[in-house]
């Protein structure tokens, strides 16, 4: 453990000099401890579970006919990275008016808090990423739709018509 040199340095004759105790520790006991230290926190402690959002896809199998949604109950979404883009109606009608937001809390939730409040709780969020949009943007939105509970949505590929409304809408 510990050891105390008690030679008196020198044996040179002369002036008689106090003798000096030096003290060497061993350490290897302390570094046992360090590491029976470290393991036992590494196995006792709970790592953090990793936390997914559930997402319900339809069985590819299932060949029923599902009820047609009423296009006044239906949102259409188009995150990107600049923004998001929202419209409700067809995208090749003339009256159809795009709009754009961000990913606030003042910008995408209080729309969709808006429409819940207006239409109730039974509409539908079509969402159409943009070839532009990144994977953080679409989970962005589906955090939206999880803090306003909206239940409802699917998530499609974007087609030519809601592309060329964007390029007609100059956003």
């Amino acid at each position: 453990m510990a050891e105390i040199d008690q030679s008196g340095g020198g044996k040179k004759g002369g002036k008689k000099r106090s003798k000096k105790a030096s003290t060497k520790i061993d350490m290897t006991p302390m570094v046992d401890l360090g590491f029976l230290l470290i393991t036992f926190f590494m196995l006792t402690t709970t790592l953090s579970k990793p936390v997914t959002m559930q997402l319900n896809m339809p069985d590819k199998t299932d060949t029923k006919e599902t009820s047609p949604v009423k296009l006044s109950e239906t949102l259409t979404v188009i995150p990107d990275e600049k923004g998001i883009y929202y419209y409700q109606g067809i995208p090749t009608e003339a009256g159809t008016k795009l709009e754009k937001t961000n990913y606030s809390k003042d910008g995408i939730r209080a729309v969709l808090f808006d429409f819940k409040k207006r239409i109730g709780n039974n509409f539908t969020i079509v969402i159409k990423p943009s070839k532009g949009a990144k994977y953080k943007n679409i989970v962005d939105f589906l955090d939206e739709c999880a803090i306003t509970d909206n239940k409802r949505y699917a998530i499609l590929e974007i087609d030519p018509d809601t592309e060329a409304l964007i390029k007609r809408s100059g956003l």
